[in-house]
Protein backbone atom coordinates (compact mmCIF):
# COMPACT_ATOMS: atom_id res chain seq x y z
CA UNK A 1 0.00 0.00 0.00
CA UNK A 2 3.00 2.37 0.75
CA UNK A 3 4.45 1.71 -2.40
CA UNK A 4 0.99 2.51 -4.38
CA UNK A 5 0.81 5.98 -2.06
CA UNK A 6 4.40 6.70 -3.02
CA UNK A 7 3.70 5.99 -6.80
CA UNK A 8 0.56 8.17 -7.08
CA UNK A 9 2.61 10.66 -5.25
CA UNK A 10 5.17 10.58 -7.47
CA UNK A 11 3.56 10.57 -10.31
CA UNK A 12 1.61 13.81 -8.57
CA UNK A 13 3.96 15.36 -8.61
CA UNK A 14 5.67 15.01 -12.12
CA UNK A 15 2.82 16.50 -13.27
CA UNK A 16 2.32 19.46 -11.63
CA UNK A 17 5.61 19.49 -13.13
CA UNK A 18 4.80 19.15 -16.11
CA UNK A 19 2.06 21.24 -16.06
CA UNK A 20 4.06 24.00 -14.38
CA UNK A 21 6.79 23.87 -16.96
CA UNK A 22 4.30 23.62 -19.75
CA UNK A 23 2.24 26.31 -18.42
CA UNK A 24 5.16 28.79 -17.85
CA UNK A 25 6.15 28.25 -22.14
CA UNK A 26 2.42 29.09 -22.61
CA UNK A 27 1.61 31.74 -20.20
CA UNK A 28 4.17 33.70 -21.38
CA UNK A 29 2.46 34.35 -24.99
CA UNK A 30 -1.00 34.48 -23.41
CA UNK A 31 -0.13 36.08 -19.89
CA UNK A 32 -2.64 38.56 -18.63
CA UNK A 33 -0.05 41.24 -18.71
CA UNK A 34 -0.02 41.17 -22.47
CA UNK A 35 -3.44 41.06 -23.28
CA UNK A 36 -4.75 44.03 -23.99
CA UNK A 37 -8.68 44.97 -23.12
CA UNK A 38 -9.33 47.74 -25.75
CA UNK A 39 -13.15 48.72 -24.69
CA UNK A 40 -11.96 49.04 -21.10
CA UNK A 41 -8.84 50.93 -22.04
CA UNK A 42 -11.41 53.38 -23.74
CA UNK A 43 -13.84 53.27 -20.87
CA UNK A 44 -10.52 54.34 -18.40
CA UNK A 45 -9.57 57.28 -20.91
CA UNK A 46 -13.54 58.24 -21.00
CA UNK A 47 -13.18 58.49 -16.79
CA UNK A 48 -9.84 60.46 -17.38
CA UNK A 49 -11.43 62.85 -19.31
CA UNK A 50 -14.21 63.43 -16.83
CA UNK A 51 -12.02 63.56 -14.34
CA UNK A 52 -10.12 66.45 -16.05
CA UNK A 53 -13.70 68.01 -17.22
CA UNK A 54 -14.79 68.40 -13.33
CA UNK A 55 -11.59 69.65 -12.49
CA UNK A 56 -11.23 72.11 -14.71
CA UNK A 57 -14.98 73.14 -14.55
CA UNK A 58 -14.91 73.68 -10.85
CA UNK A 59 -11.61 74.79 -10.46
CA UNK A 60 -11.98 77.85 -7.89
CA UNK A 61 -15.86 77.25 -7.40
CA UNK A 62 -15.63 76.20 -4.08
CA UNK A 63 -14.65 72.76 -1.92
CA UNK A 64 -18.60 71.48 -2.05
CA UNK A 65 -19.48 72.45 -5.19
CA UNK A 66 -21.15 70.01 -7.77
CA UNK A 67 -18.09 69.75 -9.95
CA UNK A 68 -15.70 68.33 -6.83
CA UNK A 69 -18.61 66.42 -5.44
CA UNK A 70 -18.98 64.73 -9.57
CA UNK A 71 -14.36 64.60 -9.19
CA UNK A 72 -14.65 62.71 -5.14
CA UNK A 73 -17.26 60.41 -6.77
CA UNK A 74 -14.25 59.29 -9.27
CA UNK A 75 -12.57 57.56 -6.17
CA UNK A 76 -13.38 54.47 -4.45
CA UNK A 77 -12.53 55.66 -0.92
CA UNK A 78 -12.56 52.86 1.76
CA UNK A 79 -9.82 51.43 3.89
CA UNK A 80 -7.63 50.15 1.05
CA UNK A 81 -7.46 53.65 -0.54
CA UNK A 82 -4.28 55.65 -0.34
CA UNK A 83 -2.97 58.28 -2.37
CA UNK A 84 1.48 58.87 -2.58
CA UNK A 85 1.87 62.85 -3.01
CA UNK A 86 4.66 65.16 -2.21
CA UNK A 87 6.45 62.58 -0.35
CA UNK A 88 3.61 62.08 2.23
CA UNK A 89 0.86 59.57 2.45
CA UNK A 90 -2.82 59.95 2.59
CA UNK A 91 -6.10 57.81 3.39
CA UNK A 92 -9.43 58.89 1.60
CA UNK A 93 -10.15 61.46 4.15
CA UNK A 94 -7.05 63.14 3.38
CA UNK A 95 -7.45 62.75 -0.21
CA UNK A 96 -10.58 64.23 -0.20
CA UNK A 97 -9.90 67.24 1.67
CA UNK A 98 -6.62 67.80 -0.74
CA UNK A 99 -8.46 67.27 -3.73
CA UNK A 100 -11.54 69.53 -2.44
CA UNK A 101 -9.06 72.30 -0.99
CA UNK A 102 -6.72 72.43 -4.54
CA UNK A 103 -9.64 72.42 -6.66
CA UNK A 104 -12.07 74.26 -5.03
CA UNK A 105 -10.51 76.56 -2.98
CA UNK A 106 -7.27 77.29 -3.52
CA UNK A 107 -7.45 78.16 -7.05
CA UNK A 108 -8.99 81.34 -8.73
CA UNK A 109 -12.49 80.53 -10.83
CA UNK A 110 -11.30 79.11 -13.55
CA UNK A 111 -7.90 78.67 -12.66
CA UNK A 112 -6.91 75.41 -14.32
CA UNK A 113 -6.19 76.81 -17.60
CA UNK A 114 -4.36 73.64 -18.61
CA UNK A 115 -4.81 69.96 -17.60
CA UNK A 116 -2.83 68.06 -19.72
CA UNK A 117 -0.47 65.65 -20.30
CA UNK A 118 2.81 65.34 -22.43
CA UNK A 119 2.84 63.86 -25.36
CA UNK A 120 3.29 60.48 -25.68
CA UNK A 121 3.64 59.13 -21.85
CA UNK A 122 0.07 58.59 -21.34
CA UNK A 123 -0.30 55.11 -21.24
CA UNK A 124 -3.50 52.83 -20.08
CA UNK A 125 -2.56 49.12 -18.66
CA UNK A 126 -5.33 46.70 -18.49
CA UNK A 127 -5.75 43.43 -16.07
CA UNK A 128 -8.21 40.90 -16.04
CA UNK A 129 -10.60 43.27 -17.58
CA UNK A 130 -11.29 44.76 -14.30
CA UNK A 131 -8.16 46.62 -12.93
CA UNK A 132 -5.94 49.51 -14.80
CA UNK A 133 -3.11 51.20 -14.42
CA UNK A 134 -3.24 54.91 -15.93
CA UNK A 135 0.30 56.57 -16.06
CA UNK A 136 1.44 59.92 -17.27
CA UNK A 137 3.58 62.92 -17.25
CA UNK A 138 1.28 65.66 -15.86
CA UNK A 139 1.04 69.22 -17.50
CA UNK A 140 -1.35 71.27 -15.59
CA UNK A 141 -1.43 75.26 -15.63
CA UNK A 142 -3.16 76.47 -12.21
CA UNK A 143 -3.71 80.09 -11.06
CA UNK A 144 -3.35 79.82 -7.27
CA UNK A 145 -5.35 82.77 -5.51
CA UNK A 146 -3.32 85.23 -3.59
CA UNK A 147 -2.86 84.49 0.36
CA UNK A 148 -1.09 86.02 3.24
CA UNK A 149 1.81 83.96 1.90
CA UNK A 150 1.87 85.12 -1.29
CA UNK A 151 0.10 86.85 -4.08
CA UNK A 152 -1.76 85.60 -7.51
CA UNK A 153 0.56 83.12 -8.63
CA UNK A 154 0.19 80.86 -12.46
CA UNK A 155 2.44 77.55 -11.85
CA UNK A 156 2.83 74.63 -13.84
CA UNK A 157 2.99 71.22 -12.30
CA UNK A 158 4.99 68.33 -14.19
CA UNK A 159 4.63 64.90 -11.88
CA UNK A 160 4.78 61.47 -12.46
CA UNK A 161 1.26 60.50 -12.31
CA UNK A 162 -0.13 57.10 -11.14
CA UNK A 163 -3.75 56.56 -11.32
CA UNK A 164 -4.72 52.86 -10.11
CA UNK A 165 -8.61 51.98 -11.06
CA UNK A 166 -10.62 49.06 -10.36
CA UNK A 167 -14.03 48.63 -12.22
CA UNK A 168 -16.66 48.26 -9.52
CA UNK A 169 -20.23 48.31 -10.10
CA UNK A 170 -20.22 49.04 -13.70
CA UNK A 171 -18.10 52.55 -13.15
CA UNK A 172 -14.02 52.79 -13.08
CA UNK A 173 -12.74 53.81 -9.84
CA UNK A 174 -9.75 55.22 -8.57
CA UNK A 175 -8.39 53.26 -5.28
CA UNK A 176 -4.66 54.73 -5.71
CA UNK A 177 -3.01 57.60 -6.80
CA UNK A 178 0.93 58.24 -6.95
CA UNK A 179 2.31 62.13 -7.88
CA UNK A 180 6.01 62.29 -7.66
CA UNK A 181 7.84 64.92 -9.10
CA UNK A 182 9.74 64.85 -12.48
CA UNK A 183 13.64 65.11 -12.91
CA UNK A 184 14.33 68.59 -14.32
CA UNK A 185 16.70 67.25 -17.26
CA UNK A 186 13.77 64.84 -18.17
CA UNK A 187 11.08 66.84 -18.96
CA UNK A 188 13.34 68.68 -20.72
CA UNK A 189 14.34 65.77 -22.97
CA UNK A 190 11.03 65.10 -23.09
CA UNK A 191 9.90 68.54 -24.18
CA UNK A 192 12.64 69.19 -26.88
Amino acid sequence: MKAIKLLLVSFFVLCVSTTNVVASKDSDKNSVINQTYPQAQAEVYETFIAIAGNIVAGAGHGADGPYMDQLISFHAYGDKFIEFNGGRSFDSAGNEAGERQLFGEALVEGGVTKFAYIEETLNIAVYYGNVANLTFISDFDLTLKETDEHPEVDVTINNLITLLFVKTKGKWKMVHEHHSPIDPEYLTELTE
